[in-house]
């Protein structure tokens, strides 16, 4: 069995695949904190509303033309469509809605976004079965778990390193885990649906090395909440996938990790769950530079330095910021919110929460090239030990004059040691939500959310997004 270094080593005498999964299969809304209720509804009302406006993208209305193949094929509602189609078909549109907008949360320690792949897998089933807004909370903490601890055992950093994308990679087992629950599966069926889901698992970064073909990234969400409903659903009909999916001789960490560490599949008696472990985007770009944007803030006092006036701006951080993310000249939108000098050259001349700024109407714009010509990156070995639990970096900034400012972040705006409050995210959706006509005011949105738990709240939430079906004639 091959490991780094050429090393052989058995799997673990427990099969700790199947602890996680009955773990998960126990889960219920009873289990679930007053923290964790409030919790769960914060991330679902960051992703509806990501959801919503990334549902206006240019490749997700190709999407949703697509699905359209399938109208009447299930109840599931694709947002911003009178579309009701099959459970996989509508999450798969929906979760790539929210991951296209590079907003949705993100678990920083497995390096992946959970909300997109998880929460569109638990709405599109839960309106599917019409299943309670409490097991429907339980399920997407289970997909947290699942997602996190997975990424985590099996080591995000060395699958970002060999080439491999978290978000997909690890997000088949988050959906799968979240519809199993929804479905009905004890243990033994999801780590079934799991065994399933490993012959699906992959996802290339080769996006972050292409200018032109980075849309693939958009669908990193929607492959994995397709692909682990069915999962589960093929597990339901008793098709039987192998044991040991997450730890096995060929499971997940054999296969795409270096240095795994199973214990992280099991959850301590006293530890959060993962939905406490989850950071909230403000600015609309890789996570991996939020910390960057902030430092920048600190050292321009709040961006009201005069760009014209910076010679040079050279950031430190983890090893991955200097090899995938300096890109100085995008073509994509993708590119462009996958770019350090493009998001901070941006960020300088357009404010860093502005989404518009990363159009291509801007990618010839003389004052941003300017500036992404003027950032420069070093790894830095302190922030690369601290990666990814924190996505930490510092900014060195120069001005004409010879002045030297300089900040250090290692904890952004937005994560769970500076989490954004209620106002600010209620901001965020209502500012993403503001360029569109037919569209539900915040309110009504923050309302829905807060009443998930009771009796048609899932649907009530859902039909906010979701344009009436023509009448018949």
């Amino acid at each position: 069995m091959r490991i780094s270094g050429g090393v052989t080593k058995s799997p673990p005498d427990r099969d700790l695949t199947a602890v996680l999964a009955e773990n998960l299969a126990a889960l219920n809304y009873a289990a679930l904190s007053s923290a964790d209720q409030t919790q769960i509804k914060r991330l679902v009302l960051d992703h509806v509303g990501v959801c919503r406006r990334g549902a206006e993208q240019p490749w997700c209305l190709a999407l949703r033309e697509w699905a359209g193949r399938y109208a009447g094929s299930g109840a599931s509602v694709v947002f911003a469509t009178a579309l009701r189609t099959a459970p996989n078909v509508a999450a798969l549109v929906n979760a790539s809605a929210a991951h296209g907008m590079e907003l949705d949360d993100t678990h920083d320690s497995s390096v992946s976004h959970p909300g997109a792949v998880v929460i569109a897998t638990a709405l599109a089933l839960g309106i599917q079965h019409q299943i309670s807004g409490g097991e429907i909370m339980a399920a997407i903490a289970a997909g947290y778990e699942a997602m996190g601890r997975a990424g985590r055992a099996v080591g995000a950093s060395d699958v970002i390193e060999f080439g491999y994308h978290p978000t997909a990679l690890f997000g088949g087992f988050g959906a799968a885990a979240t519809a199993g629950k929804l479905l009905g599966l004890d243990g033994r069926g999801i780590a079934s649906a799991w065994g399933l889901m490993l012959s699906m698992a992959g996802g290339s970064m080769q996006f972050s090395e292409d200018p032109l073909g980075t849309t693939v990234k958009r669908l990193h969400g929607g492959y994995g909440a397709h692909n682990g409903i069915l999962a589960a659903e093929f597990a339901a009909l008793g098709i039987a996938g192998p044991s040991r999916a997450l730890d096995g001789r060929y499971g997940l960490g054999r296969l795409f990790g270096q240095h795994p560490n199973f214990e992280e599949l099991v959850r301590p008696n006293d530890a959060p769950l993962e939905i406490h472990r989850i950071s909230m985007k403000p600015y609309p770009c890789c996570r991996l530079f939020h910390s960057t944007i902030d430092a920048l803030r600190d050292v321009t006092e709040n961006f009201s330095l005069d760009p014209d006036q910076i010679s040079e701006i050279r950031v430190g951080g983890p090893a991955i910021m200097c090899t995938q993310h300096m890109l100085r000249r995008p073509v994509s939108v993708m590119a462009a919110q996958y770019s350090l000098p493009f998001s901070l050259a941006t960020s300088l001349v357009f404010g860093p929460d502005v989404y518009e700024a990363y159009g291509e109407d801007k990618f010839e714009d003389a004052r941003i090239l300017r500036l992404a010509d003027k950032v420069d990156a070093v790894e830095d070995s302190e922030m690369e030990a601290a990666f990814p639990e924190h996505f930490g970096s510092w900014v060195e900034l120069r001005t004409l004059n010879g002045e030297t400012r300089r900040a250090d972040m290692l904890d952004s705006i937005g994560t769970p040691a500076r989490p954004m409050d209620t106002a600010a995210l209620q901001d965020k959706i209502a500012g993403l939500l503001a360029p569109l006509d037919a569209v539900p005011e915040i309110s009504e949105i923050t309302g829905a959310v807060e009443s998930l738990e009771q009796e048609g709240g899932p649907a009530r939430l859902v039909l906010l997004f979701a344009m009436a079906e023509p009448k018949a004639v």
